[in-house]
């Protein structure tokens, strides 16, 4: 491993970022609620990073144990400093729930309750809770060693009772069970059983709520499930002697992909894979911190696992559920004031999208203004008679997607309806293929993605019949059509009839549903062919013109960045003297401020209420001022192996805006973190007197002033109704 890098590890970077959100759990001028909530966020992200990035460490570990990354580290190297550092942030997350935010919860009368310490009312009603809605819900699974292993659950929730046979115990023997991740029933692994006792798993599911209401006198009081049905588990098992009861979930590698070369039918493969997932490895078991030796290592031996791969956790395991917690009604003190999405003042209620975008480009910034037009973009088309065609492309979408609600009418209104929907959207690959077989029913032109490829563009575009011609309007954004989350993401919308725009997109789509080789595009670039080259282009325009004594500039506001290739060029940039702010909310693989290196580079990341994950690039570009939207994050995959936009944003009203929005998020003294040269970030503090500056809160605060002002300007201008008769004179 290389001494010093000019890289930092991707993993690393990553688990900081989480780090990150779980500080805003610490943060005391955050409210208790909003607390909970980053602490669920950083238990789901790190769920995640086990099931894919630990996932696919073990994999390259098995497969190419020498190969090393960017910073010279072999997959077994990453895996040890990794644990190293999950250890630490598991530490820190139940310090904060269990000694920080439960605590002042419990003072404002929120409070979860044990059964070892519940009053007598309380605990009444927990019995009654789980006579009548819990055991006759749950079953128990018998483990039996000479029966294969039960198949458990990614990231479900199970109670393992050990038990005590009233038969006379018998001597220790060693007996066989079946692996509990193989297919092949004649595969056994051996582990030491007293058959005096033996084992059973409770699985919670999913059916019943995790969070059980109890009576209180004032404010709530909650149990947590397996703490209810651990206080009467005996009931599951009449005639035995429940020795102890713990909690426990697994966690399973879902870094399986589809072999797209030897897959005739991408649909069957994708099921295939889903499938798969049921069964793959485990790579990590969290148990309650108080269960036995004996129950520890029956489960680690019986999931193959090593003993690095066992979590004991200090408090309740999956903090994700508390989300649940965080919209409780009566508690609005303890929560974020309600930031609604505004009506944007550009787009006119009484008039079409298609008449409002004619008249002018339209840019909108999510969640602050409202994600409606884009969804009325839609429904408009599918009914609107004058439209011809629809192409969109689909990752990810809502539960009861109002869009794939608009494409199915308007195929089955006669219009030429092209969806492409990306059945290798990673998690929500059950739905798109349920979304993909509906559109296919109603008439719509289905198209899986491109083969090796993951289609990640977001773009809408609609073909319509004018007087003056065949006229196309196009949507750009920086994230999915997905009504749901654009209210929690903070993303950009681009509206526009421009018709070198609207002609790059018909080159787009017709490259991705017809199997054929795109044409040089007019003002867009697209990945894998272009878009990286057109970037590094970009940059080296800063550093040549800087070189030549001119003013160069750039900016950007990124997801991740990650790509060698790209961070080398802005290192290039930043040794010939090119200022350089990036704003990058999660992975940074870039080292900031580094004397010699990237001390012209300042690096940024932004964790608030909103999910930040617009992509802005900004180029001072010899004073002609240059500024693109993009789907792409700058990582060797986004570049190299998906199907991405690059959309350069020439109106000038709407480019201002952008500049704006940069400039605001770089301004951010409240929830912003800086990077420093060693690697570590801190949180950006006001300096003196310095105004503080929260640029969520400012944009939002920027949407709702639109609006006022919109509305006072109609005030000021007197129309006044004139009778119908009049008008026919």
């Amino acid at each position: 491993m290389a001494e010093v890098s000019q890289y930092i590890n991707r993993e690393l970077s990553w688990l900081e970022f989480n780090q990150r959100v779980l500080d805003q759990s610490m943060y005391q001028r955050v409210p208790l609620l909003e607390r909970l909530k980053f602490l669920a966020i950083t238990a789901s992200n790190l769920d995640e990073f086990f099931m894919v990035r630990v996932g696919s460490l073990r994999i390259q570990r098995q497969r190419r144990a020498d190969a090393v990354d960017p910073t010279g580290m072999t997959a077994s190297e990453q895996l040890e400093v990794v644990y190293e550092r999950i250890d630490r942030m598991i530490h820190d997350q139940y310090e904060c729930f269990l000694n920080q935010v439960e605590p002042a919860l419990r003072a404002e009368s929120f409070e979860r309750i044990s059964m070892a310490t519940a009053t007598a009312k309380q605990r009444e009603a927990a019995r009654r809770t789980f006579d009548e809605e819990i055991f006759p819900v749950l079953s128990p699974m018998a483990v039996d060693t000479d029966c294969p292993f039960p198949l458990l659950v990614n990231l479900g929730l199970y109670l393992c009772v050990r038990l005590k046979n009233l038969e006379e115990p018998k001597e220790a023997k060693t007996a066989t069970s079946h692996i509990a991740n193989s297919t092949d029933v004649d595969q056994p692994f051996a582990t030491t059983v007293d058959d005096s006792e033996s084992f059973a798993f409770i699985p919670l599911g999913k059916a019943i709520p995790r969070i059980v209401t109890l009576p209180s006198e004032k404010g709530y009081s909650y149990a947590l499930l397996e703490d209810v049905v651990a206080a009467f588990v005996g009931e599951f098992f009449p005639g035995m002697e429940v020795i102890e009861a713990i909690t426990f979930r697994i966690t399973r590698n879902s870094d399986v992909s589809v072999r797209e070369d030897s897959a005739a039918d991408l649909m069957a493969g994708m099921e295939q894979v889903l499938h798969e997932r049921r069964l793959a490895d485990s790579v990590r078991i969290e148990l309650s911190e108080n269960a036995s030796d004996s129950a520890i290592e029956f489960l680690r031996m019986a999931l193959e696992l090593e003993p690095r791969d066992v979590f004991l956790i200090p408090g309740p395991i999956d903090l994700s559920s508390m989300m649940s917690l965080t919209d409780m009604t009566g508690f609005a003190a303890l929560r974020d004031p309600s930031w609604p999405p505004q009506a944007s003042p550009s787009v006119d209620p009484a008039k079409t999208m298609f008449d409002t975008i004619a008249e002018k480009d339209i840019l909108l910034c999510h969640p602050y203004e409202s994600f409606e037009p884009v969804v009325r973009f839609v429904e408009e088309a599918a009914d609107d008679p004058d439209v011809l065609a629809i192409k969109q492309v689909l990752y990810r979408t809502s539960r009861q997607s109002p869009i794939v609600a608009a494409l199915k009418r308007a195929a089955q209104r006669g219009k030429y309806v092209t969806a492409i929907v990306e059945l290798k959207a990673r998690f929500d690959e059950a739905r798109n293929i349920e979304w993909a077989k509906s559109l296919e029913q109603a008439g719509v032109h289905v198209i899986y993605g491109l083969r090796g490829l993951k289609t990640h563009a977001k773009v809408c575009f609609i073909v319509r019949r004018e007087p003056q011609g065949i006229q196309r309007y196009c949507h750009f954004g920086t994230g999915n059509y997905n009504e749901s989350t654009a209210r929690m993401y903070s993303d950009i919308s681009y509206f526009t009839k421009n018709e070198e725009l609207g002609a790059d997109a018909t080159s787009f789509m017709n490259a991705i549903s017809g199997y054929s080789q795109p044409q040089s595009y007019r003002r867009i670039e697209a990945a894998p062919l272009g878009l990286r080259k057109r970037l590094l282009n970009l940059i080296e325009s800063e550093t040549q013109r800087k070189k030549q004594g001119q003013k160069a500039y750039i900016a950007l506001k990124l997801n991740s960045l990650v790509d060698p290739e790209m961070i080398d060029a802005l290192y290039k940039a930043s040794k010939a003297g090119v200022q350089i702010r990036l704003n990058i909310r999660g992975i940074c693989c870039l080292r900031a401020g580094v004397p010699g290196l990237s001390e012209n580079i300042t690096v940024v990341s932004i964790i608030d209420r909103f999910l930040e994950h617009a992509r802005i690039l900004y180029f001072y570009h010899g004073g002609d001022e240059m500024v693109l939207i993009s789907s792409a994050d700058w990582m060797p995959r986004n570049l190299d192996r998906r199907v991405e936009l690059l959309v350069p944003v020439e109106d000038l009203s709407s480019r201002r805006r952008l500049i704006e929005i940069l400039d605001t998020y770089f301004r951010d003294n409240q929830n912003a973190w800086k990077l420093g040269s060693d690697d570590r970030y801190q949180r950006i503090q006001p300096e003196g007197t310095a105004a503080k500056v929260r640029s969520q809160r400012v944009l939002y605060q920027s949407a709702v002033d639109a609006v006022t002002q919109a509305a006072q300007a109609r005030y000021n201008t007197f129309q006044p109704h004139e009778s119908a008769a009049k008008g026919a004179e």
